[in-house]
């Protein structure tokens, strides 16, 4: 008779850095509550009107319907910004927190079976979220609308062979065409986030079947900590609607043909992607009558292709790079054991950083490439500041995305080393207390607690 294995237990890590799957989460919801309050108000439509709304700088200027029910929405619907402003803070938290998620999980291995399928959710989510913001960017049909939408059509043209048919489709005969917003719209209002919600809804199964994982010498957090997380992440979108200014398309005006404002830049998570386009030398490739723009297809396209395909297929890399197999226990649950080690250790239990000098090394390797491409997207504004010409600024960054990975590898692996050698003489000799004494033959050594501590008998 086969014996049934106990139902797993859904486990919580009184750890913080578990907090920003929680975060992503009440994000989302803030994101779906704000964003049907929205919808009552804005029209995604790119029909020409003349504006006639109670903000005088932009009375009498032609502007499409679109961006008129978002000024109508901003200035005239009492509590339309702060919902709209909550709104856009709630896109840029959501993605930072899955970014951090995705981190988490690296550095400490929680991408290993059987949360292989987890980690691919996360992996997903991310430019999921990314499409979300970028796509509700586009509907205020304002000044920054429109240099995402050249973005996107020169992103598309310079594919090969369908990039002109690709844009047609998008744009219709003439760009900006007058479907573009209604598109935008409905991919963002219905399509991506019904993905999302698909997607965090089997991972909060998987959650409750696999359990939670966790560090070898941490405790179970309190039961009360969603409700705590939920009250949180609200009350913080609640005060960065209110109190913090973002996206004032009054300033900015309607969109134009061939217009951008100064000084322009995308949300932080599309950052790498401008810097990686103003970096990128003007590359061409001409294969017989065909001409290829690599200057936008490699750091557009090719680039975040790679980056996501490497991301979802790191688990399985080092699967067969280091050797982990998967076996169960007599209570069928999973352990894992690396070749190299030699040794069984349980799946839930996750790595420190620090136990993982190569894998936190190539961490360390990607913030440092994607915050000098996001310092990159400012080297305008950085030769204004520090006055130096725009080339020299554009050279440095070219440089440095290629060196400042390699030095934050190898300081961030050095330190991992230097810390586990350091908790090696910890335990072999005791921690230190801090008090150097001499020895008769006038050498000096650090005092160990456990070691020098007296003994104490009983009696």
């Amino acid at each position: 008779m086969r014996a049934l294995a106990p139902k797993r237990r859904s486990f919580r890590s009184g750890h913080w850095s578990f907090m920003f799957a929680e975060v992503a989460i009440w994000s989302f919801v803030v994101l779906v509550v704000t964003g049907l309050f929205l919808m009552v108000f804005y029209d995604p439509d790119m029909s020409p009107v003349l504006y006639q709304g109670v903000y005088t700088p932009l009375r009498g200027i032609p502007v499409s319907e679109a961006f008129d029910s978002t000024m109508r929405l901003s200035l005239e619907v009492r509590g339309g910004l702060l919902v709209r402003q909550m709104h856009h803070w709630a896109t840029l938290v959501f993605v930072a927190a899955i970014a951090l998620q995705l981190l988490r999980m690296f550095v400490t291995g929680a991408f290993r079976r059987p949360r292989t399928v987890q980690w691919l959710i996360w992996v997903t989510l991310l430019p999921l979220g990314m499409a979300a913001g970028e796509t509700g960017n586009i509907l205020p049909d304002d000044m920054l609308s429109g240099g995402s939408l050249w973005l996107i059509q020169s992103a598309l043209l310079s594919i090969p062979v369908v990039g002109t048919s690709a844009v047609q489709l998008l744009f219709g005969p003439e760009f900006p065409g007058e479907s573009i917003i209604p598109v935008m719209y409905w991919v963002h209002a219905l399509v991506i986030p019904a993905a999302v919600a698909v997607l965090l809804g089997a991972r909060e199964r998987l959650v409750r079947r696999h359990g939670h994982s966790r560090f070898a010498a941490s405790a179970p957090g309190r039961r009360g900590a969603r409700p705590l997380m939920a009250g949180a992440t609200v009350g913080v979108l609640v005060i960065l609607g209110m109190g913090f200014q973002i996206a004032p398309i009054w300033l900015y005006g309607p969109a134009g043909p061939g217009q951008i404002s100064a000084g322009s830049v995308p949300d932080w998570y599309m950052g790498f992607l401008d810097g990686a386009l103003r970096i990128m030398p003007g590359w061409e490739l001409t294969l017989g009558d065909h001409t290829l723009s690599l200057a936008v297809l490699l750091p557009a396209l090719i680039m975040p292709g790679v980056f996501f395909t490497a991301l979802a297929a790191y688990p399985m890399a080092e699967r067969l790079a280091v050797g982990r197999l998967t076996r169960y226990d007599a209570l069928g649950r999973p352990k894992t054991r690396s070749r190299m080690a030699g040794e069984w250790t349980g799946a839930t239990v996750l790595d420190r950083p620090r136990e993982a000098p190569v894998r936190t090394g190539v961490a360390a390797a990607g913030v440092a490439f994607y915050g000098l491409l996001w310092a990159a997207a400012a080297n305008d504004q950085l030769a204004h500041e520090f006055q130096l010409s725009v080339e020299a600024v554009t050279i440095f960054f070219r440089f440095a995305v290629v060196i400042g990975p390699v030095i934050a590898f190898w300081v961030t692996h050095r330190l991992c080393l230097g810390l586990q050698l350091r908790e090696r003489d910890a335990g072999e000799h005791g921690p230190e207390s801090g008090v150097i004494v001499r020895t008769a033959q006038g050498a000096f050594h650090d005092r160990s607690e456990d070691h020098d501590r007296p003994a104490v008998t009983a009696g």
